[in-house]
C-alpha cells in the first residue's frame, strides 16, 4: 500500500508514537508499504516548530532526518486544481493539498482528521487511538 502521511501522523510517528492506533502502527512498519510525505507537511511542521507548538532541537536537521526514508510527493498544478474541487467543510489549504495529493497520485491518506476521513473521493486509513 502507498501511504501518504498526514502531518500529525508523521509527527506522532516520530515524537508521540503512543498516539497511533494498532493498525496504523502496523501499516507504517510493514516493509511492503511505501510511505509518502508532502512538502505541505514539511511546511506545516516547520511552521509549528517556529511557533513552539512542536519542540525539536534542530528543526531543519530534524526534518532532513525524518524525511529521508519517505518518498516525497510532488506538489503539481494538477494537485492544486484537484484540491479546489474537494468537498471539505473548511478552507484549510493544507488539508486540501494533502487530500488532492492522495487523489491524484492514488495514495491512501493516513489521518485522524474526521473531515478528511469523510471524503469519499480518496482512500483513507483512519488512525484509531489505542485502547488503554
Amino acid at each position: 500500500m502507498n501511504l501518504l502521511l498526514d502531518t500529525h501522523i508523521w509527527l506522532w510517528s516520530q515524537l508521540e508514537p503512543k498516539k497511533l492506533g494498532r493498525r496504523v502502527t502496523a501499516e507504517l512498519s510493514h516493509t511492503g508499504n511505501e510511505l509518502w510525505i508532502s512538502p505541505v507537511s514539511v511546511w506545516e511542521a516547520l511552521t509549528m516548530m517556529q511557533k513552539g507548538r512542536v519542540r525539536v532541537e534542530n528543526p531543519y536537521g530534524w526534518i532532513k532526518r525524518y524525511t529521508e526514508q519517505l518518498r516525497e510527493a510532488p506538489l503539481t498544478s494538477e494537485i492544486v486544481m484537484a484540491g479546489l474541487s474537494l468537498r471539505l467543510p473548511h478552507g484549510d489549504p493544507a488539508d486540501r493539498f494533502l487530500a488532492a495529493t492522495a487523489k491524484v497520485l492514488g495514495l491512501t491518506l493516513v489521518t485522524a482528521d474526521r473531515n478528511l476521513l469523510e471524503l469519499t473521493e480518496i482512500a483513507t486509513l483512519p488512525n484509531r487511538y489505542p485502547v488503554g
